[in-house]
């Protein structure tokens, strides 16, 4: 499954909050987008009504030899997001200007921060500081919610 240059450089926009200002464009995104090239399906909130009760890991399915993204809420103060990857899948080292929390829910990850790798399961959580390189892998299918609040 592809989706388009435009579709992939917007949505890592909006997850790696990278602006121009922030000398973020040219320094990281880049390298970002070759890396995960077009293995990333986005899919909208249109799943998440208000004021209904759901089950976070219900709501994004695994799919083979990609990175699945869900968006959950998006605004001004902030995004939160699912994610689902598949074993081998990853999200290549990058910086974020603010802090953000990974939170596991299905299976096996792991979160690299400024070289010291992190192991984490079902029901852990770690937060990545803003302005520190980070990546994930995933070690088997793996779902996690990221919360960065600006």
């Amino acid at each position: 499954m592809s989706v388009t240059t435009v579709t992939l450089l917007l949505f890592l926009l909006e997850y790696f909050c990278c602006v121009i200002i922030n000398n973020c464009w040219f320094g990281g995104l880049y390298n970002v987008s070759f890396n995960i090239h077009l293995k990333l399906k986005i899919m909208e909130n249109k799943a998440f009504p208000t004021a209904e009760k759901f089950s976070m890991i219900d709501k994004v399915a695994y799919a083979e030899g990609s990175v699945v993204s869900k968006i959950i809420i998006r605004n001004e103060r902030g995004n939160v997001t699912l994610f689902a990857f598949d074993k081998g899948e990853f999200l290549s080292e990058h910086t974020a200007p603010f802090d953000a929390i990974v939170q596991v829910l299905d299976g096996k990850g792991e979160v690299i921060i400024d070289g010291k790798t992190f192991e984490l399961s079902v029901g852990e959580s770690i937060i990545m500081p803003a302005n520190v390189r980070h990546a994930v892998v995933a070690v088997e299918q793996f779902k996690m919610l990221l919360t960065m609040i600006k």
